[in-house]
């Protein structure tokens, strides 16, 4: 169905609100591109920059609920809290942990696979024809564990994994090192898969794709949105930065911050931030062969142009916290054990929070009782991975058209 002349608005120009703007464009809409802080200034910026495919399996596995406090009070542990803020996260907490069980995790990791399964190739499609396809390259990725046993211990992870369908090869320690030469004894065991891919900058992969989707016409406004307009449950425009801009359809893709707009839509959406965070080491003295997932450390080491970035961890600090030293330290910390003698000349850190939903699925779809209005948020940790898949999705259904994937647990009123 061609679109030519309808007016779309999407609010967040990270990876998916920018994908949802190229992909409304190929299908024919007038697009408006808005976001508080412009392209890819927030999570877009500051993630682990793997295309993680294989990355089906949610934080919330069994055994959980059990391991976090002991997480939460371990100086050494993958896991900071504000002690402070508990109280406002504990209703979200509760919901969230409640799904540390096989039948939901399992459920969560078929529900997620068409979305990110073939995340190289939904962005090799998305960056076509940009300046923005030399940034993605494919390759082999790595989760590495200290041991044996500690590999054994996430056998339902990986039991999950290859009931998807990965390849997955098992490594020991000799293989490991024939792998990559750059992996110390610190990695003990490792599990190889191969089809997936590492974007080697990511706050310009995403400022590059805007850049495109404006040479294509696409408005930029650099604004919060207020609110969405509505008359008789019809959209009409958005009100930002004081200015009313006219439209007939409206995406919100503003990861954490669509919590309020979705609010105002009428969806109930249990949404929390989780913070994340990373440490570069620029120029390093060796760069590892492919990204690897440490598993100890629960965090992802990707080589990026002139620097190895180290993405990560989990936090539950508040959108209003300062980023704690810990996790850097941390993350060093683990550099050091996984790859030996590394040195770097300098350090860049960032956090930033993760929309994370109970369920660990996304909202994709369009809103009840709202006509026009349409959301793709909460992708917690695959945000980057899933974006283009997204994008494509919401700009079939303005489009009028039924994608190919099952959008039941993605469903924007599944809350009530």
């Amino acid at each position: 169905m061609s679109q030519t002349g309808s007016n779309v608005a999407i609010i967040g120009a990270g990876i998916v609100g920018v994908s949802t703007a190229i992909w409304a464009q190929r299908e024919g809409f007038s697009v408006t591109l808005i976001d508080r802080a412009g392209p890819g200034e927030g999570t877009s910026f500051g993630n682990a920059g793997l295309l993680a495919s294989a990355a089906i399996v949610p934080v919330t596995v069994p055994g959980l609920l059990h391991k976090a406090p002991r997480m939460a009070l371990d100086p050494k542990s993958s896991l900071f809290l504000n002690w402070s803020y508990l109280p406002r996260l504990a209703p979200w907490l509760w919901r969230y942990l409640r799904h540390a069980n096989p039948h939901d995790a399992s459920a969560r990791a078929r529900a997620i696979l068409p979305l990110i399964g073939d995340s190289l190739a939904d962005h090799q499609a998305l960056a076509e024809g940009t300046g923005a396809a030399h940034l993605i390259v494919p390759c082999d990725y790595l989760a590495g564990y200290a041991t044996r046993a500690a590999y054994d211990a996430d056998a339902f992870s990986w039991h999950l994994r290859r009931e998807a369908g990965f390849d997955i090869e098992v490594l020991d320690q000799d293989e490991i090192k024939a792998f990559d030469p750059s992996l110390g004894p610190g990695i003990g065991c490792a599990a190889l898969m191969g089809a997936h891919g590492r974007i080697t900058d990511p706050g310009r992969y995403v400022k590059s794709l805007a850049d495109y989707a404006e040479a294509q016409g696409a408005r930029l406004v650099t604004a919060k949105v207020e609110t969405v307009i509505r008359e008789n449950g019809q959209v009409r425009g958005v009100r930002a930065g004081g200015e009313t801009i006219a439209c007939d359809k409206v995406v919100v893709t503003s990861g954490i911050w669509s919590g309020a707009l979705a609010k105002d839509l009428g969806l109930k959406v249990p949404l929390a931030p989780e913070s994340g965070f990373h440490l570069e080491l620029w120029e390093p003295s060796v760069m590892p062969r492919a990204p690897m997932m440490v598993a100890e450390g629960k965090f992802v080491m990707t080589p990026m142009e002139g620097r190895l970035r180290l993405a990560g961890m989990v936090g539950y600090l508040g959108l209003e916290a300062q980023a704690p030293d810990a996790p850097y330290r941390l993350l060093e910390s683990h550099a050091k054990r996984v790859l030996p003698g590394i040195r770097w000349r300098d350090t860049r850190r960032w956090m930033g929070h993760r929309p994370a939903i109970s369920d660990s699925c996304p909202l994709i779809g369009e809103v009840p009782g709202v006509s026009g209005a349409f959301v793709g948020f909460g992708h917690d940790h695959v945000g980057l991975t899933g974006g283009p898949r997204t994008g494509r999705i919401l700009a079939q259904l303005m489009s009028g058209r039924r994608p190919n994937i099952d959008l039941a647990p993605f469903a924007p009123g599944r809350f009530g």
